[in-house]
């Protein structure tokens, strides 16, 4: 398997003020909310305060009921009667803040996930060369999930816990100092326990989340080719393949699970173990006189919110450590060079296109030359179609075209300039491409033709469709072009794909048409007809077919024939075919070869 460039979905990572800084690269995204967020923040630091004040009334019940009157609430039905409005007050607060939190985190994660969205699909080419699909997914669906919880509840949980920590433990010194320092005592135990058990379940869960996203992997292959999957019925094979990758993840979960667990048990003993000396030491407190029965309550129960405090700061610290990675995550997507920042205006080019000693390797491949000093011209409105073996160059030619990757060296010029000149949007609407594979979208077909022109009429829709000759075929559906053509067109026909295709592209109106062998899959009768249809569209127009079948190129005006990434012969069919050993005389006779 290749290696991932990206970082592991459910990494986790340190909590450093470098990795803080990236996290908070993210909270860019709540500024627009600042308000109603400080609202909700305002509205967490009071529920906290009025939840803290339970522990000191409820010890105060219990020393009015003693007899102590020493408080300004005198009566036990003021003192329950006090209880049950900060209670009231709290569950208002809790709302706010729930409420408000919710708000904010759910438009801020759709800003977020909107702007990782647009960033994907601005990015070059050669960024999705390194990268599949379900990487890229995962950012918007896993990673946003994550920062999900982080905005919604482990903020809030984080700044609450603090909060009762805080504000508990100053009111126990206040209260109890004696009792407060014994219970400090207790401390170092549970903290070296949390350290040396926690790294150990951290590496454990690492491993379980990364044999996941393989599990999770091969479940993305099979689905994106269930088609391969069946027809060679390997179904089976598959389904062995996830079962034993699912019980990797099973053992590896059931190992990490023993030690959480001898964790937790270490911690219940630890921590009540603790809380059963501190009573007694409480109670001795009490017998000498030096605190109240009611204190002693208010003790407990404070101790009890700074213990659940201090445990809750454990599963925080994990989340945000997850959190810090998915930012991490995002941040490499949002912090790639793009290609938005290319002008927009209005261009309109004849065609005239000259390749200049240009050379070129993939970025993925760079020591790897594909094209080795090419140097072509093309007329307006000429005819030019390129041949060779698989490999050769072909494809990547029209890439380079479509400034889908920088030139290694050289220049293509279109209108006798450079293209990198021309705004790259702006550009790209005067290139038109009909695909050797159809690609279309799963609405309507209208939704798919006007894809080559967003704005265009339903007038213009249905005059492309009949220059493409799908007329017949869309109007014999009940639906016509309302039709849902499938996930990826499956519900069509490839000769049906191809007209679509090309009545996108009609609606388009390119300068610059690139045909990449759009009949090599079709019947004779599907493919008479979208011939037709590419003959109306190739006119006037500057074109450049890649061929693989040379029957259909004898009307070029000019064929190149490229060979190991150079330009090995040139000229028109005739000329081509008349050359004794020639590399395209050779090609023709292996076809007609074949075909007899």
């Amino acid at each position: 398997m290749a290696r991932r460039s990206f970082l592991e979905e459910g990494e986790k990572k340190p909590i450093t003020s470098s990795n803080i800084r990236k996290l908070l690269g993210i909270f860019r995204f709540v500024l627009p909310y600042k308000g109603i967020f400080s609202f909700g923040m305002i509205a967490l630091a009071l529920s906290s305060a009025t939840t803290l004040s339970f522990p000191f009334l409820a010890g105060k019940l219990l020393d009015v009921a003693s007899g102590k009157t020493d408080f300004f609430l005198t009566s036990i039905n003021q003192i329950a009667l006090a209880l049950i409005g900060i209670l009231s007050i709290q569950s208002v607060f809790s709302f706010i803040r729930v409420y408000t939190f919710s708000i904010v985190s759910e438009r801020t994660l759709a800003d977020l996930r909107q702007a990782v969205y647009q960033k994907i699909i601005w990015l070059p080419m050669s960024f999705f060369d390194n990268r599949r699909i379900g990487e890229l997914l995962s950012r918007i669906t896993s990673d946003v999930g994550t920062l999900q919880d982080t905005f919604t509840t482990t903020l809030a949980e984080l700044m609450r816990q603090i909060l009762v920590l805080i504000i508990g433990v100053t009111v126990i010194f206040v209260l109890t100092p004696k009792l407060t320092f014994f219970m400090m005592l207790t401390f170092p135990v549970l903290v070296i326990g949390a350290l040396v058990f926690g790294k150990f379940i951290r590496k454990l869960s690492k491993k379980t989340q990364d044999q996941l996203a393989t599990t999770n992997v091969i479940v993305e292959e099979t689905m994106q080719s269930i088609a391969v999957v069946k027809s060679f019925t390997n179904e089976v094979f598959e389904a062995a393949r996830y079962r034993k990758s699912l019980v990797e993840v099973v053992n590896t979960a059931i190992h990490a699970a023993k030690y959480r667990g001898l964790f937790i048990s270490f911690t219940i003993l630890a921590l009540f173990g603790g809380i059963v000396g501190v009573i007694w030491y409480g109670g001795m407190l009490v017998q000498s006189g030096e605190i109240t029965v009611g204190e002693l309550l208010s003790f407990v129960l404070y101790t009890t919110f700074i213990g659940g405090s201090i445990a809750g700061l454990g599963d925080i610290y994990s989340q945000v450590q997850r959190s810090i990675g998915a930012s991490e995550r995002m941040l490499e997507i949002l912090d790639q060079h793009d290609e938005s920042n290319s002008s927009h205006h209005s261009l309109k080019l004849s065609g005239a296109i000259s390749y200049n000693n240009v050379e070129f390797s993939y970025p993925t491949r760079s020591d790897i030359t594909v094209l080795k000093s090419i140097s072509l011209s093309i007329r307006p409105g000429e005819k030019v179609a390129l041949v060779g073996p698989s490999g050769s160059g072909k494809s990547t030619i029209v890439s380079l075209l479509m400034r889908f990757y920088p030139l290694s060296k050289g220049t293509i010029l279109v209108d006798g300039s450079d293209i990198t000149t021309y705004g790259l949007s702006a550009y790209r609407e005067n290139i038109g491409i009909v695909p050797q594979e159809v690609i279309l979208f799963g609405g309507t077909i209208r939704e798919n033709i006007a894809y080559g022109n967003p704005l265009a009429t339903q007038p213009e829709i249905y005059e492309a469709a009949k220059q493409a000759n799908a007329l017949e075929f869309i109007e014999s559906f009940p639906e016509k072009f309302e039709t849902l053509v499938g996930d990826r067109g499956v519900k069509l026909s490839g000769g049906q794909r191809q007209r679509i295709a090309i009545a996108r592209a009609i609606l388009k109106n390119p300068s610059i048409l690139i045909l990449d062998e759009a009949t090599s899959s079709l019947d004779a009768r599907s493919e008479q007809l979208v011939q037709d249809a590419l003959e109306k569209l190739m006119e006037n127009r500057t074109t450049i077919v890649i061929a693989h079948r040379l029957s259909t190129i004898r009307k070029a005006d000019r064929i190149l024939v490229i060979k190991d990434g150079e330009i090995a012969e040139s000229g028109s069919h005739e000329e081509l075919s008349a050359l004794n050993d020639g590399i395209y005389r050779n090609l023709l006779m292996i076809q007609w070869e074949k075909q007899s």
